[in-house]
């Protein structure tokens, strides 16, 4: 028999799973690890989200298979979501499907639209779905840098890139993924690059796939587009939103694809073979989330804003510059000068081993992630704190803290 199996020979080691072992290793020993590591929202779902669960789950009819695309109701609340969000109008029939969490679709799409060798462009860093989603299905990626060296964004070059991609690839690409705000870089884009991005995807026959997890966790007046205000976008586009963070609803999965009818009918179909939806009781939880106030995701936001600054304030007085991150519940830290030739997952380590403190290593969302630590804003206030204080401990001492760990990997 072979060794392994084609889809698995196919995926490289899990970098997180090393970081993830020591973790669960250093806990048993007694260790208090504060812990980044994960975007797993800490926070409680809103009373009326679960006040709603609790009142449908007693209904027994409502423990029966559901509706795999979503239930009327709340493939309608997200057409109403979109409408007053971003001013763009679905057909909750034809436009609109609810998945498991935006994670299930994009890898379910990638499963509907690629064929073997299919060539894929995707963001580096990113996301592992992303990426992986595609080569899972046997596709080919070819990854598209998305941060300059100092770690910022120009659409210019990142179009550049786009266009090189596409007239050195062979077979012609079939899709682009974009991610903003990003995760893990936490950086932003504006319409004027989703008008772009469009006339490209138009020009080239290529389908855009837009994953906005984060449209409603950003830091300053301006909330985040939708690719899908562009005029004419859904003729190439579709975009996955989730409810993990707008609503601290993680453990439920539930999100979205909407957009191309070409697109969401493949994904449909894909799925109708694979699942029956999510519970009813959280689908009809999830359009109260949806057709209710918005007052609690503003708390949300608040709460990772204060995060944030908290974040940033402390570590940099224990001597580590993080830049503010202007969205999502992610700060992307780059890897401070004494220990930059280390790496991201050796400084990981050590400062789990040393600090007490987990951070996700920027080699893990792709070769251009190197030199980078991913922080979650999943922590309070005072344990943020207590962290740059373990840290600063660390950096006091970074000549044999570095020497150390160097020799140890």
């Amino acid at each position: 028999m072979p060794e392994e199996f084609y889809r698995i020979k196919r995926l490289p080691p899990y970098v997180f799973a090393e970081v993830n072992r020591l973790k669960a290793a250093f806990r048993a020993e007694g260790m208090d690890i504060i812990d980044f590591g994960m975007g797993n929202p800490d926070m409680d779902t809103p009373a009326h989200i679960v006040d709603k669960l609790v009142e449908t789950v007693k209904k027994p009819r409502t423990h029966r298979y559901s509706a795999s695309r979503g239930i009327p109701g709340l493939r309608r609340a997200q057409a109403g979501y979109y409408e007053r969000r971003f001013g763009v109008k679905l057909n909750p029939e034809t436009e609109i499907i609810a998945t498991l969490g935006s994670k299930e679709g994009l890898a379910n799409l990638a499963m509907a639209i690629t064929a073997p060798g299919d060539v894929m462009l995707v963001p580096n860093p990113s996301y592992p779905i992303h990426p992986y989603g595609f080569m899972i299905a046997g596709g080919t990626l070819r990854h598209i840098q998305t941060l300059e060296e100092d770690g910022s964004f120009n659409p210019e070059a990142y179009m550049r890139s786009l266009e090189r991609a596409v007239m050195h690839s062979v077979p012609k690409p079939v899709a682009v993924v974009v991610n903003f705000p990003s995760n893990p870089t936490a950086q932003l884009a504006d319409l004027d690059f989703y008008a772009e991005l469009v006339r490209f995807a138009r020009k080239h026959e290529l389908w855009l796939l837009s994953d906005l997890a984060y449209a409603e966790i950003y830091f300053d007046d301006t909330p985040p587009p939708s690719l899908l205000e562009v005029p004419g976008a859904k003729d190439v586009a579709v975009e996955f939103t989730s409810l993990s963070k707008t609503f601290a609803m993680p453990g439920w999965r539930m999100g979205f694809a909407v957009g191309n009818e070409r697109l969401i009918g493949a994904l449909t179909r894909i799925k109708s073979y694979l699942d029956y939806g999510a519970f009813t009781p959280v689908q009809v939880a999830a359009a109260a989330a949806l057709n209710g106030p918005t007052e609690p995701t503003a708390e949300i936001r608040q709460i990772y804003k204060s995060r944030r600054d908290t974040l940033v304030d402390a570590m940099g007085r224990a001597g580590w510059d993080i830049p503010p991150p202007p969205a999502t519940m992610f700060a992307w830290a780059p890897i401070p000068e004494p220990f930059r030739d280390m790496g991201s997952m050796a400084f990981s380590k050590m400062l789990l081993k040393e600090a007490e403190v987990a951070v996700s290593p920027g080699i893990g969302f792709g070769e251009y992630g190197e030199g980078y630590v991913r922080i979650g804003l999943v922590e309070n206030e005072q344990r943020i704190r207590q962290a740059a204080r373990n840290v600063r401990q660390v950096f006091a001492d970074a000549d044999r803290m570095r020497e150390k760990h160097m020799a140890e990997e």
